[in-house]
């Protein structure tokens, strides 16, 4: 009976480390999909700059934008890696500003809908400020964590 606990106890210490095994691996493959399309993007604005004549400026913002999120969400996974496997929330926020900016360069032809966009990136940027207020509670040690209490 104590045998089979034991077991059962090893296995359900296994699982979650297991899974945060994958959920790494493919968080870095995810890495790499995001580095390829940054790279393109670079292309990209060498064919609008240089070959197309560099006169499309809606095009060119909206593609800046674009590689700032790519480059957003590759730092995000930098720092997934060096904060102990912890997503900090503010990058979401800086993505979320990041993708509304764009909706407002690229698709500004409705007011309200400008407005509205607007209103959202003022909602996103109390959120950082009321983030920025607020003390940080996280836990000083996590299972999967190397660090020793107290450092």
């Amino acid at each position: 009976m104590k045998i089979k606990k034991a077991e059962w106890n090893l296995s359900v210490k296994m699982i979650p480390k297991v899974l945060q095994w994958f959920l790494n691996f493919c968080l870095i493959i995810l890495s790499f999909f995001l580095a390829f399309l940054l790279i393109k993007k670079l292309v990209d604005f060498y064919k609008i700059l240089l070959l197309d004549g560099g006169s499309d400026y809606k095009l060119f913002l909206a593609n800046i934008l674009v590689f700032f999120l790519y480059f957003e969400f590759i730092t995000m996974i930098v720092k997934y890696f060096k904060e102990d496997y912890h997503f900090p929330l503010r990058y979401f926020l800086y993505i979320g500003i990041t993708a509304m900016v764009r909706l407002i360069i690229v698709d500004h032809e409705h007011a309200i809908d400008t407005l509205i966009f607007s209103l959202i990136i003022l909602i996103l940027i109390i959120c950082y400020f009321i983030i920025n207020i607020t003390p940080l509670e996280r836990p000083i040690r996590s299972w999967f964590s190397s660090k020793k209490e107290g450092n």
